[in-house]
C-alpha cells in the first residue's frame, strides 16, 4: 500500500472509544502513606465552588480532618461570608476564602481558546471553572505549595486514605486523579448512550485531581467543557496518569435541558477526538509532535463519527420510546442529543484544528507566565499578584475579612 493508501485506511478506522481507560495507570492499589508523613501529605485543598454553602460541609470536614488548608474560590451562589461560617463552625478547619466576581479577568492569563469563533462553537457557554483551577495553580505557587488537590464542591471521597495515595503518587508524577462512578462523571452525550444500553466509561477527572505545582512547566486549563481532559493530556500520552481510586458526584439530571449539551458538543467533540488521537499513537511520539499531527482530515473523518455515535444512541432510545419504556428521560435523551447534533453540525473540521492551535500557544504563553512567578512572603502580596481585591481568612472559632490596600 501506498503511504497516501495507508493514512486512508487509518482514517476510516477512526472511532470514538467508549473507554479511554488505557491511557491511565491505575494505581488504587499502590500502599498508601500516612496522611502525617510528607509523602501523604497536601499543602491545600482548593474548591472552585459555584454552589451553595451547604455543599462545602463534606470539604470542609475533610481538610480539618486532614489538618489541610482550604481554599474556596467563590463565584455564583457560592457566598464567602456563608462559607467563613461553616468553617468558623467546624473544629480544626482552616481556611481562605475568595470570592471570584464574574468581571474578573487576570491580565496575563492566556486567551485564545476564548476567542469568540471558539465561544460560539461552545454555544456560548458561560463558566469559570477554568480560570479558577488556573487561578489555583498560581496561589499554590506564590504561597511555595508542593502538592494540592483540586476538589469539586459536588464531590464527596468516601476515605481519606485515597487522599494520601493521591498525595503520594505526586513524589514521582506531575499529575494524580480519581475517577467517579458514582454518580458517572460523563458528558450528556456519553449519559444518553449509557442510558441506551451502550457500553460508557468513565475517564480520571479534574473534579479530584491532585497537582505538583513546583513541577515545571504546569500544564494549562483551557476555556472549554472537558478542560480537565486537555490539562493532563500529555500525561496520558505518556500512559503515566496515575488513577488512585474512586470519588461520589451527587446526581443530577443530564438531561435536564437541552442546552447542557448543546454547550457540552465542541469540547466533548475535541476531547474525546483528541484521546482516541492519543490512543492510536506511541508513547515515543512527542506530545507536540502529535499534535500537529491532528489534521483536518482527521477532524473531518471524526465529526463523522461523532454524528454516527449520536445517531446510534438516538436510535436505540427511539426503540425504547416506541416500546413503552420511562417515556419521560428517554425523551428528554432523545432531545438532548438532537441538539448536541445541532451544534455538531455548526463545527467545522479547520475549526477543530485552529483549536488545537490556539491551545498550544495557549499552553506556551501559560507557561512562559507561570514559570516566572515565585513564592511570596504574606497573602496580601499573593492576592495584589493574582489581581483579587478582597479575601476571607477563616478558622474554628475565627473570621477575619481583607481588603486590598
Amino acid at each position: 500500500m501506498t503511504a497516501t493508501s495507508l493514512a486512508a485506511d487509518r482514517l476510516l478506522r477512526v472511532q470514538q472509544r467508549p473507554s479511554h481507560t488505557h491511557l491511565s495507570r491505575d494505581a488504587s492499589r499502590c500502599q498508601a502513606p500516612s496522611t502525617t508523613s510528607s509523602c501523604g501529605r497536601l499543602d491545600a485543598i482548593i474548591v472552585p465552588a459555584s454552589r451553595p454553602a451547604s455543599f462545602l460541609q463534606p470539604a470542609i470536614e475533610l481538610a480539618a480532618h486532614l489538618g489541610v488548608l482550604l481554599v474556596v474560590l467563590c463565584s455564583k451562589q457560592a457566598r464567602t461570608e456563608q462559607v467563613a461560617r461553616r468553617v468558623a463552625r467546624t473544629p480544626g478547619s482552616r481556611a481562605l476564602i475568595v470570592p471570584i466576581h464574574e468581571t474578573w479577568r487576570h491580565s496575563e492569563f492566556p486567551s485564545r481558546t476564548s476567542d469568540i469563533q471558539f465561544q460560539a462553537a461552545n454555544a456560548f457557554r458561560v463558566s469559570d471553572l477554568s480560570a479558577k483551577r488556573n487561578l489555583g495553580l498560581l496561589l499554590a505557587r506564590l504561597h511555595g505549595w508542593n502538592k494540592v488537590a483540586f476538589l469539586d464542591d459536588d464531590i464527596t471521597l468516601s476515605r481519606s486514605g485515597n487522599i494520601a495515595r493521591l498525595a503520594g503518587q505526586l513524589e514521582n508524577h506531575q499529575v494524580a486523579g480519581m475517577v467517579v462512578r458514582k454518580f458517572p462523571d460523563n458528558s450528556v452525550v456519553c449519559h444518553a448512550r449509557r442510558l441506551a444500553g451502550f457500553c460508557q466509561g468513565v475517564f480520571v477527572t479534574g473534579a479530584v485531581l491532585g497537582v505538583q505545582c513546583n513541577d515545571l512547566p504546569l500544564p494549562y486549563f483551557p476555556d472549554i467543557y472537558n478542560e480537565d481532559w486537555f490539562f493532563f493530556a500529555e500525561e496520558a500520552a505518556k500512559r503515566s496518569l496515575p488513577c488512585v481510586g474512586q470519588a461520589s458526584q451527587l446526581e443530577y439530571d443530564p438531561f435536564d435541558s437541552p442546552d447542557r449539551a448543546r454547550r457540552e458538543e465542541f469540547g466533548d467533540l475535541l476531547a474525546e477526538g483528541l484521546y482516541a488521537w492519543i490512543g492510536e499513537n506511541s508513547i515515543s511520539v512527542k506530545f507536540d509532535d502529535l499534535l500537529r499531527r491532528v489534521t483536518t482530515a482527521y477532524w473531518s473523518r471524526f465529526i463523522d463519527v461523532r454524528h454516527e455515535v449520536i445517531n446510534e444512541a438516538k436510535t436505540k432510545l427511539s426503540r425504547f420510546s416506541d416500546s413503552g419504556g420511562n417515556c419521560g428521560i428517554v425523551s428528554a435523551a432523545i432531545d438532548s442529543l438532537v441538539a448536541a447534533e445541532s451544534q455538531l453540525a455548526t463545527i467545522s473540521a479547520e475549526l477543530c484544528v485552529s483549536f488545537v492551535n490556539a491551545w498550544r500557544d495557549d499552553v506556551r504563553d501559560w507557561q512562559t507566565f507561570s514559570n516566572g512567578v515565585i513564592s511570596v512572603d504574606h497573602i496580601r502580596a499573593a492576592m495584589e499578584s493574582l489581581e483579587l481585591q478582597t479575601w476571607t481568612l477563616a478558622e474554628f472559632g475565627s473570621v477575619m475579612d481583607y481588603e486590598e490596600g
